[in-house]
């Protein structure tokens, strides 16, 4: 297993770098653009600014609390006039460049500083972390237990599988923010059931007790969290139920129902097992889909998570915040790659752990 790790992230790694790299030298093109924050925080680096000199100097020390004012790359070519044309001169700018700058803070763990706030990165994505991190562990723990449920629940009642079917495909068809608006209007709307609260968190204050707290927290996720589980558990259950219909015509099958084994043994014991490996694919993506799917319900439900950050630091243009973000869903789909070829494993010794 050790080595398995070693070699899948040998792999893994270096292809995660050079996409966050893309990504980084993008972003900080763009960051050349002036944007109206930028206007305001220069107008209150420099007071009463009434000159252009002053609005350069303004400007310039934006750029450099931003480490704007470094080379971007290593290397950096410059287009200088010529006899008939223009030529491209290039220049070796060492290590004090932005790129390196980056890269060295993201090894120590360090990912900068957001260009709105100047509040380091880690603090807010930490903070933000704190609500994106139960909800969709929660989600995906649901996601997975209820699944299990309903799959063996339509195994064994053979009379109300075309009824959840259908509900299981007209759910697919619904997208996550119908879903979300749909539960807000039904379950938290005063004119219809006022049952859940609408949008937010619980504040906690300094007389309330720590249960009191983790209490009020989960019935303010009642609404998010059902939304993502409603949105992706019938693809979870109909794959897995298709599978299982599959390994139910199987010859082993049939032969441990010759042999006088229960019905209820024979689809928890023999055929579940072996039709896990196809539900397997789907369960380790789904921790990509719900880091994805943070971003519609935190939105709707006003939720001070991860992925209402990205979206407001992608809408503000505050590239340090948005690259965190990048960083966080490339370390996910690495996780559930890593997850899946463990898992099929243990359903299935006969695969071996290979890169």
């Amino acid at each position: 297993m050790r080595g398995f790790l070693i070699s899948r992230l040998a792999h893994a790694l270096p292809a995660a770098w050079v996409i966050l790299s893309v990504i980084f030298l993008l972003s900080r093109g763009l960051t050349n653009q002036p944007t109206e924050a930028d206007g305001s925080l220069a107008g209150n680096l420099a007071v009463h600014v009434t000159t252009p000199t002053q609005n350069r100097l303004a400007e310039y020390a934006l750029r450099k609390r931003r480490g704007l004012d470094l080379p971007l790359f290593y290397v950096s070519s410059r287009a200088t006039p010529a006899s008939g044309g223009v030529a491209w001169r290039w220049r070796w700018n060492g290590v004090h460049n932005q790129y390196h700058v980056w890269l060295c803070g993201l090894l120590r763990g360090d990912l900068g500083r957001s260009f709105r706030d100047n509040q380091p990165v880690t603090t807010l994505v930490s903070r933000a972390l704190t609500c994106t991190l139960p909800l969709t562990i929660g989600a995906f723990i649901t996601i997975a237990g209820a699944g299990w449920g309903l799959t063996l629940l339509l195994a064994h009642y053979r009379s109300i599988r075309p009824v959840v079917v259908t509900a299981l495909h007209f759910l697919q068809t619904l997208p996550l923010f119908v879903v979300a608006l749909l539960l807000l209007l039904l379950l938290a709307n005063p004119d219809f059931l006022d049952w859940f609260p609408a949008y937010g968190l619980a504040r906690p204050e300094n007389s309330t007790t720590g249960l009191y707290q983790l209490l009020s927290s989960l019935y303010h996720s009642v609404l998010p969290l059902f939304s993502l589980v409603l949105v992706s558990l019938p693809s979870f259950v109909v794959q897995w139920h298709n599978a299982l219909q599959q390994e139910l015509k199987a010859d082993y099958i049939l032969t441990a129902r010759a042999k006088g084994v229960r019905p209820s043994l024979v689809i928890r014991r023999h055929a579940l097992r072996n039709a896990l490996l196809p539900a397997i694919t789907y369960l380790t993506d789904l921790l990509p889909a719900l880091v994805a799917g943070a971003v519609v319900v935190e939105l709707i439900f006003a939720l001070p998570g991860m992925g209402r950050l990205i979206a407001e630091s992608a809408a503000a243009r505050d590239f340090p915040v948005v690259l965190s973000g990048v960083v966080l869903i490339a370390l996910v789909r690495l996780l559930a790659q890593i997850l899946a070829d463990w898992l099929y494993y243990q359903a299935d010794p006969r695969i071996k752990l290979e890169a």
